[in-house]
């Protein structure tokens, strides 16, 4: 089981560090692959005030400093073709923001250069794609080196539901590692008027359906103050959570349920 967690946004070198720190410890303990994720610009913003980050270039290197000192994989966004080879020689994979799924020049340069590298690409699923209709991103990509993220659907304004009959059908339609992305799930886009809101405490119910669908791994992102986050608060799973969560995982992850009813 993979899991990609950590804080929305890096915020320095140091708080990176701590929470890759503790996150890697327990995925050793529950012999999770654990790859350490956070962003170095939020680019979509609700508001032109809200926090971004660090930019790409102090990211890439308190990024490169978390590998080094913890000694996990990194899992980072990318949101512009140029930004790939900056990227792509710190991280282990790749990530293509739900917005940018579709870009086509995004998809392809993304995959070949990874590819050369023997790199993953996590390309997060639109809020306004059917699975059905992830075959599309597939053509540009293949499915090689390639993983596809579910993260909810649009339903109605500033709300997002998750399909488990769509997790379904992706587990069966594509031959690539299907990942469930429990905390952008419970986000509520622009739900607070000049930011995003979100129910967290809805998080690990999400997270228990998806383990028994036979999801390739689970996305979270965590932090030890979420309310205090400068991005994704109302969504971002505390830290001190993350043991029972992670300890759920481990024990619905070995009873997983096999069935076919066709």
């Amino acid at each position: 089981m993979k899991i990609i967690a950590g804080p929305c946004q890096l915020e320095s070198s140091e708080h990176a560090i701590e929470i890759a720190s503790a996150l890697k410890e327990l995925c050793d303990k529950y012999d999770f692959e654990f790859y350490f994720k956070s962003s170095y610009d939020k680019a979509n913003r609700t508001s032109i005030h809200g926090k971004r980050g660090p930019g790409i270039f102090q990211g890439i290197q308190w990024l490169s400093e978390v590998r080094d000192e913890v000694g996990c994989k990194v899992l980072t966004d990318v949101h512009e073709v140029w930004q790939i080879k900056e990227v792509l020689p710190t991280v282990d994979v790749l990530q293509i923001p739900a917005f940018l799924c579709r870009q086509t020049d995004l998809l392809v340069r993304s995959v070949e250069l990874a590819s050369l590298t023997d790199k993953i690409v996590n390309i997060k699923k639109g809020q306004f794609l059917a699975p059905w209709d992830v075959k599309g991103i597939l053509s540009k990509t293949g499915t090689e080196n390639v993983w596809i993220t579910e993260r909810g659907t649009s339903f109605g304004y500033n709300t997002l539901i998750t399909d488990f009959t769509g997790v379904q059908y992706m587990k069966q339609e594509y031959p690539v590692p299907i990942i469930f992305d429990a905390t952008h799930s419970v986000q509520k886009p622009g739900g607070m008027g000049t930011a995003s809101g979100g129910n967290r405490e809805y998080v690990p119910g999400l997270i228990r359906a998806a383990v028994v669908q036979g999801v390739d791994g689970v996305f979270l992102e965590c932090h030890h103050d979420p309310d205090s986050a400068p991005s994704d608060g109302p969504n971002m799973v505390k830290m001190e959570h993350m043991k029972t969560i992670l300890s759920e995982i481990c024990l619905l992850d070995e009873i997983e349920i096999k069935y076919n009813y066709d």
